[in-house]
């Protein structure tokens, strides 16, 4: 089959459970990260390797329900490129939000100094990773309770050149936060589902995505919220920030505890969609 037959087939057979929209969306990902293919109208040859790899990829999309990134074992995050199993979170884009705005603050903030920044609940470490990255003074911690999602993390500092130190640690556990050092920022994005809301998630997220990095308990949806606010009141430099990404239903709520925490200047963001989906607030 030639290529441009072979990217016609992926997007009918994938549209009838996903949509055109998200057919197309995941056919570019397929073609470029898979096969290296980025003209999509080439009139050559698909191998006969590439082929049956197609095909097992249209059946695990369309049978499975499972997503294209845990298939093809990567996923693009703030123009990087980052290992995903699921043993993380697939990387989303209002997270790319999230560390621009960091990066944009670390600018007006940073000058002379470097600064040393902890992410609780790394994951796949697309949060330090990208700071990392993008901001070599920038000195990165992440922290995570999960051993998989720390080797996940881990190979994604390799693969992306940058030095992130990890600790695998649970942040509930308040005896353990003289273990860290002291920082000027700290940035979360924690579960924050209640577990009576689980049915309401797509199944390709339910089904596949670590349920420790969504659900909370349904009698306490901000424990990770509140207990972080408390830790960085204790592990944050004067003056240092917390930044926390949220949901556009929660947001108001974080905002209100972390002002109930003393911090100051504290700020809701809203994301491109106009939701608000990020928080701000100075020790």
């Amino acid at each position: 089959m030639i290529i441009k037959q072979a990217y016609q087939h992926f997007c009918k057979a994938v549209e009838r459970r996903y949509g055109l929209r998200e057919a197309l969306s995941m056919a570019r990902i397929v073609f470029e990260d898979a096969f290296g293919i980025t003209n999509f109208e080439r009139k050559d040859e698909l191998s006969r390797t590439q082929s049956k790899r197609l095909e097992e990829i249209i059946r695990r999309l369309t049978d499975d329900n499972e997503p294209v990134q845990y298939i093809l074992e990567q996923a693009d995050f703030y123009g990087l490129k980052f290992k995903v199993s699921p043993s993380v979170l697939i990387p989303r884009p209002e997270t790319e939000e999230l560390v621009y705005w960091i990066l944009e603050q670390a600018k007006l903030e940073g000058y002379n100094k470097v600064l040393k920044v902890l992410d609780i609940g790394t994951g796949s470490g697309c949060i330090p990773v990208t700071l990392a990255y993008k901001n070599s003074a920038l000195e990165v911690h992440a922290t995570d309770i999960s051993t998989e999602a720390l080797v996940i993390a881990k190979q994604n500092a390799s693969l992306n050149k940058v030095n992130v130190q990890y600790f695998e640690n649970d942040i509930l556990e308040q005896e353990h936060w003289d273990d860290f050092e002291y920082y000027d920022y700290i940035i979360s994005n924690p579960p924050y589902i209640p577990y009576e809301e689980e049915h309401l998630m797509p199944l390709n997220v339910k089904a596949y995505e670590p349920h420790q990095a969504l659900f909370v308990p349904n009698e306490s949806p901000l424990i990770f919220y509140e207990t972080i606010a408390r830790f960085a009141r204790q592990q944050l430099n004067d003056k240092g920030r917390i930044f926390f990404e949220t949901n556009e239903f929660n947001a108001e709520k974080v905002a209100q505890m972390l002002e109930r925490n003393n911090f100051r200047n504290v700020e809701l963001k809203q994301d491109l969609s106009g939701k608000d989906r990020m928080v701000t607030g100075v020790k």
